[in-house]
């Protein structure tokens, strides 16, 4: 009998109560359950599911082989990335400068600047993607359809989620680290190369994640200002579930999951490279 009170003793005071942001999370986890995870398995189950099978479920690696195999879907994948890094390089050497100038202005000027940079993401990408092919068609119809002028709207649709993060880490930079770099004799652009930008670097992985992914990804602007006959791979995986082309559902879930792949070790690098970075200014 001493025993099993010990237990129950035991059990009573191993029994922790629940905290209140533990049942107030669960709605969202369930939420996250449904919503990314549970889709997410289902894309990758499709992906090895062998073609034909009515009545069984046969698992195969027939789509990825197919994939690799495509000289076509390669270059698409290439050429996605390609755009997307082109693409991203650019949003940075014009989003930093246009975040450290709304940063480093008055609170009025900054809070307007930052209106009309958000502003057009109120309206809907297919209007301001459209809005930009009328631009191009009367101004620059060569121009048109063209992949610099892909690369034009890329930056166009891309460059708030670019400004955004770099803006909120230099807004809350300590403005006495200027100061403190003018009295040791450093010009602007050197306190900028030296001590903004190195401190600011979290707020560039973040602005570059937000907008190289998407690129890579995005369907709607190679749709109406991406060149005819050179679709990039959010176009195939498009045609392949919904038109049935280059194969079957499975076969453009195989080429998700590849380019999610890819996804995932490009984040994990950026990652990484914030976290040295971060350990190198701990060291000095």
């Amino acid at each position: 009998m001493q025993r099993f009170s010990l237990i129950r003793k035991k059990a009573k005071k191993s029994n922790k109560p629940i905290k209140f942001d533990q049942v107030l999370g669960m709605p969202y986890f369930v939420i996250l359950i449904l919503l990314i995870v549970l889709p997410i398995l289902i894309l990758v189950v499709y992906s090895f599911l062998a073609e034909n099978q009515a009545f069984e479920l046969r698992f195969s690696l027939s789509h990825y082989i197919n994939f690799f195999k495509e000289p076509l879907f390669i270059k698409s994948m290439g050429r996605s990335l390609g755009i997307a890094f082109i693409s991203t390089a650019f949003c940075l050497i014009i989003g930093y400068p246009l975040a450290y100038i709304i940063a480093m202005g008055k609170a009025r000027t900054s809070s307007l600047l930052i209106l009309l940079i958000t502003s057009p993401m109120w309206i809907n990408m297919i209007l301001r993607v459209q809005a930009l092919k009328q631009v191009f068609e009367m101004i620059m119809p060569r121009f048109y359809l063209t992949e610099s002028a892909l690369i034009i709207g890329m930056v166009y649709i891309f460059l708030p989620f670019m400004v955004l993060p770099i803006y909120t880490v230099l807004a809350k930079m300590d403005k006495s680290l200027f100061e403190a770099s003018a009295d040791l004799g450093a010009t602007k652009f050197k306190t900028i190369v030296k001590v903004v930008i190195p401190l600011s670097i979290t707020g560039i992985l973040s602005g570059i994640t937000m907008v190289f992914l998407p690129i890579a990804t995005t369907l709607v602007v190679p749709k109406y200002l991406g060149p005819s006959g050179r679709n990039l791979i959010g176009n195939i995986i498009e045609q392949a579930i919904t038109k049935r082309q280059y194969g079957s559902y499975g076969y453009g879930a195989a080429i998700a999951v590849v380019l999610a792949l890819i996804m995932v070790v490009l984040v994990n690098l950026m990652n990484r490279a914030d976290r040295y970075q971060g350990g190198s200014k701990d060291e000095d």
